[in-house]
């Protein structure tokens, strides 16, 4: 989590600038320009310089940017200097593939705990995730110390497993329900609307295509 208090605009758009600076290490590319990271991450260099000037002088005029200090310096704010155990809860179709995915591959996020209702999955490991049952998912939470919970569950139970969860101390959870789940302030929710997103995308197309 960003610990410094910026824009949520801009903690969303941390990620990013994360992932390609990965990229540019991988490649032992030294420096990159704002002009040269604007093209690539898609973001103005303007909203790149602001975003960046919430954290002090990160770059400097004429040089650009160190790649190897700049990821370092985002590794910290976004906690990639140390793995983060994070819970799943239904392993439907969409909770599978999650599983499958997994986060610690691309970062330093792993689905460390799965919970289903399902006897078959109940006590099994799937794709190197050892599966609860949900009448245990607060012990298990505390246990763990999971504090991130993803949801992938009907969305008629969806508010009775986000209390529970909140119980068993989680402090974030990723929403792919159609629920709008009731939380208290210190618990952060991420609703995650697939079909929202997908028809938001159809309608931009169909009025807003280039010509």
């Amino acid at each position: 989590m960003v610990s410094t208090k910026i824009p949520r605009a801009t903690a969303k758009r941390l990620p990013i600038y994360y992932r390609y600076l990965s990229i540019l290490h991988d490649s032992d590319q030294k420096r990159v320009s704002s002009s040269s990271f604007a093209e690539a991450v898609q973001v103005d260099s303007a909203t790149i310089r602001r975003d960046l000037s919430y954290f002090g002088a990160l770059g400097k005029r004429g040089y650009g940017y160190d790649v190897d200090n700049l990821l370092n310096f985002f590794k910290k704010i976004l906690n990639q200097d140390h793995l983060t155990s994070v819970g799943l809860v239904g392993l439907g179709n969409l909770g599978h593939a999650l599983l499958n995915f997994n986060f610690h591959k691309d970062s330093n996020v792993r689905i460390s705990a799965a919970f289903d209702v399902h006897e078959d999955m109940i006590n099994t490991v799937q794709d190197g995730v050892p599966v609860y049952s949900v009448d245990d998912l607060q012990k298990q939470l505390e246990e763990q110390q999971i504090k991130v919970l993803i949801l992938t569950v009907p969305s008629s139970v969806a508010q009775d497993i986000c209390d529970q969860a909140i119980k068993g101390g989680v402090k974030g959870i990723m929403n792919f329900t159609s629920r709008r789940l009731v939380a208290p302030d210190d618990v952060r929710v991420q609703n995650v609307d697939l079909t929202n997103e997908l028809q938001t995308l159809i309608y931009f197309i169909e009025h807003y295509s280039k010509e």
